[in-house]
């Protein structure tokens, strides 16, 4: 560990592939179901997602340009994000296809709309996991000298929340028994939460 590669971003990272991505990963995957104003569905995955506070509950993703789901929430303030499993994963992969607005994704990728309780986006009814959210803020990201990028952070509350039975186990969350997905480095590099992956560490008490 005592030789170091180095690079400056903004001088470029001299590598076959650039391995931001891939350091700050696996990286939960932000799976965001929206509707336009017109009703039609849209159902694509992010990379840059993340939960952000307990109370209230705020979930987020990034947007790297103005794509249709940025702007379906902006017209209806809603969306739905859905946890993506390995089963899902090829449907999940389908959904990414740069597709024109008029085109629902929920029909390109096979998979079931399902009514949400508390917003009027649906949810994937084959996804174990699904939080109703109502969006709290929109930020354009901005870089340290104060230019502002051709990102967009959207950030929601999360309203509902839907938990497949068979995930609870005497009432606990099963992360472990999930499948769930993580995107990793590379332009196609995937890892699958297992049950042999799981590690415990209590945190301690000081002093």
């Amino acid at each position: 560990m005592d030789k170091q590669y180095f690079y400056e971003p903004s001088r470029g990272h001299g590598l076959p592939h650039d391995p931001f991505n891939a350091i700050v990963g696996p990286r939960p995957i932000g799976w965001i179901s929206t509707h336009s104003a017109s009703g039609i569905l849209n159902l694509a995955p992010y990379s840059f997602f993340n939960a952000f506070n307990y109370t209230p509950p705020l979930i987020g993703f990034a947007s790297l340009g103005r794509k249709d789901t940025l702007v379906n929430i902006e017209q209806t303030g809603e969306f739905v994000w859905n946890l993506a499993t390995r089963p899902l994963a090829e449907a999940m992969n389908a959904s990414c296809a740069a597709a024109p607005p008029e085109v629902d994704e929920f029909q390109l990728a096979g998979l079931t709309p399902a009514p949400s309780r508390v917003v009027g986006v649906p949810r994937v009814a084959q996804s174990p996991v699904s939080f109703e959210c109502k969006c709290s803020q929109i930020i354009r990201l901005r870089g340290a000298s104060g230019a502002e990028t051709n990102s967009w952070l959207i950030l929601g509350e999360v309203v509902g929340v839907h938990i497949a039975q068979a995930l609870l186990r005497d009432g606990i969350y099963d992360t472990a028994g999930s499948q769930t997905i993580l995107r990793g480095g590379g332009p196609a590099d995937y890892f699958e939460i297992t049950p042999d992956n799981l590690f415990r560490m209590t945190r301690p008490s000081y002093p």
